[in-house]
This record gives C-alpha cells, structure tokens and sequence, in this order.
C-alpha cells in the first residue's frame, strides 16, 4: 500500500506542472494549434475566411485625400487604401477584390475587434495603449507623421501659447485629443477644445470661423486644406506636438494573418529597396540572379507557404499595386495634389526610417 500511495503521489506531482502549463489564452477543454514558430494559433486563420469569401473587408476614413478618399463615383484611393489592395493582390493577385467600410474614429477599433473587417487601415497611429488594451496587433508603419494645428493665415496665431482663451476643433476618438491637452497642461495654456466625431464637421467648423484652429496629424491637415473653399488662406504652424507613427492593423490572437499582412507590407519596402517596380518586375522574376531578390519574389525557397500566401505574393503586390515609393508618390508625393516631402519616409538608405526585416 505504501508503495502504490507513493506511486500515485509521484504522478499527480510530474502532472501537475505540466497542466499549469496549458496555453491559458485555450478555452477549457480545447488545445490551441500551434504554428511552425511555435505561435499560438486558435483554429483556422483569419487568411482562411477571407479566401473562402473571396474578398477582403478593409476598415478605412474615406475622407481623407492622399490617404483613403471616395470619389463620386464610389472609386477609393489613397496609401491606406494601397496597402488593403496590396494585401488582396498577394492573397488573390487582384488588388481590386476588396470590400471597404468607412468608419470614423470613435467606432473603428469596436468594429475591428467584432470581427466585421479583417484589416483596420485608417490612419492609425501606433501607440502602447492600442497595442496592449483593445485588442489590436500593429503591421509595420507606413507613415512616419507628427501632429501640428492649422490656423487662418490672418489670426496671428504663432504659437500654442496664442491660443489663450481660446478655440481649438479636435477629432475625439483620437490621440490627437489627448495629445492636444498634455501639451496645453503642460504650457499651462486654458482654451477652449470643440470636439466632434466627425471630421468634415471637425474641419466645416473650423472653416466657419467657431474655433481659431483646427488640430491633427500634420499631413491630415495638408489633406483637408485641399478641400476647404480657399485653401491660400489657411497654414499649418510649424508645431511639432508629438510622434505619430501611422500603422495598419488586425485583430489579436491571430499569428498567421498578422504574419501575412507584415510581410506584405515589408514586401512592398524591400521591392523599393531593391529597386524592383512595377515597370520591371517581370524582367527581374526571369532574369535576377541575386538571391535575396529570388527569395523576395519567390524564385527560391518557399517564404510565402509559410504566411497562407502564394509564393510568388510580392510580385503580384509590385506588378499590380507598385512598390512602397511608387504607392507614395502616387498618393502623398510629386505625383498626387499634396506633393508632401518624404522626409522621414525615405528608404532608410537615403535617411530616412523606411526599413524591412531580410526576406531569408
């Protein structure tokens, strides 16, 4: 008897600590797959769902020029709408099997963790809090932004500091808004904040003259100015109030897809990179010689198995949306209306901070 008691001691202590042990992201009595990298993966992925339906449900602003913007005609375009075209065309080499939802500030993290759009690509800007608290994994940044305030050219207006006692319109459901009042505390400058959660009646109101400035990423504000009556008459301060790392997302809990989105979006970096566009993409699949453009465009090894992707996904992404400058001078740069500097969005080889991970 003494020796059976021990025996069974002996193994509710080695079975113990291995129960513990259990993925505790698992629901009770099912066990999370597990991918090649040793990621937690609960059943199928999300890149399953979207190529069962056949298209991909993209969370954009459709208000915003350069960015995402629909025409009167119901076409959308802009860099965040690129990178939802960029991710179909390396999901079903057609950048245009895309279904898009507008949604504004306030909803559109509600929206994504409900599961009602698989990629959230709506001038986000990446912050800790977002990462950690409301269920979003964050693709590589697309725009390196910084938040400023437009002003009517005749205000006098020079300084946060000149805003004493005074209006401000800003969006809610941004950082722009929490970023606004840690830099007036800090100032110890009392104004006014008029808030909205829309931001054409943001930029309507600051048009008709009921707050003196209007406050958002920098090159939100070089976007709407475009749409005011006289765009001549407003200017955004040189006022640096933060970093606003702009960034796509998805939802957590899934390795696979977050995986795919990324390196979609390095894909596009690293084809700039090796100069790879949509001009000569064909010729450099048939004729490159340099391994780390192959394995890139999927003439050699198999990195695309490994995100759900094609093999060949970065050139389908290259040839039928264009490399990550091509999407931004399209878009932002010399050859959209904005004409904006790339500045810290430059290759990180011309100075900039554009960079991607190596395709090995």
């Amino acid at each position: 008897m003494r020796k059976w008691g021990f025996l069974l001691l002996a193994s509710v202590l080695v079975v113990a600590p291995l129960a513990s042990c259990r993925d505790r992201s698992a629901p009770a009595g099912q066990t999370p797959a597990t991918t090649a990298e040793g990621k937690s993966q609960q059943g199928p992925s999300r890149i399953d769902t979207i190529v069962s339906r056949g298209k991909l449900i993209c969370g954009v602003s459709g208000e915003l020029p350069g960015f995402s913007f629909v025409d009167e005609k119901g076409k959308y375009s802009g860099l965040d709408v690129d990178v939802c075209r960029a991710v179909a065309a390396a999901i079903f080499d057609d950048p245009e099997k895309v279904e898009y939802r507008k949604l504004n500030a306030k909803d559109r993290f509600t929206v994504l963790q409900a599961g009602e759009i698989d990629i959230l690509s709506r001038n986000t800007t990446f912050t800790a809090s977002r990462d950690s608290t409301t269920g979003l994994e964050f693709a590589p940044i697309i725009f390196y932004d910084s938040q400023s305030i437009m002003v009517k050219k005749d205000s006098g207006i020079k300084s946060l500091k000149d805003f004493a006692g005074k209006s401000i319109c800003v969006q809610t459901g941004t950082s722009t808004e929490q970023n606004l009042s840690d830099q007036m505390r800090k100032l110890g400058v009392k104004y006014t904040p008029v808030v909205f959660e829309d931001v054409n009646a943001t930029f309507a109101t600051y048009q008709e003259g009921r707050c003196q400035g209007v406050t958002a990423d920098r090159s939100q504000l070089v976007s709407k100015r475009t749409t005011l009556p006289t765009p001549e008459n407003n200017v955004v301060l040189p006022i640096v109030m933060s970093k606003e790392p702009l960034a796509p997302a998805v939802k957590t809990g899934d390795a696979k897809w977050a995986d795919a989105v990324r390196w979609i979006i390095f894909a596009a970096i690293e084809a700039e990179d090796l100069g790879i566009n949509s001009a000569n993409v064909d010729q450099t699949v048939a004729s490159t010689t340099d391994p780390n453009v192959k394995r890139l465009l999927g003439k050699e090894g198999d990195l695309g198995k490994g995100f759900g992707l094609p093999n060949n996904f970065a050139v389908s992404i290259v040839k039928k949306v264009g490399n990550y400058g091509e999407m931004y001078d399209r878009n932002l740069g010399p050859n959209s209306t904005l004409k904006l500097d790339r500045g810290q969005n430059k290759l990180w080889k011309d100075g900039g901070l554009m960079y991607s991970p190596p395709f090995r």
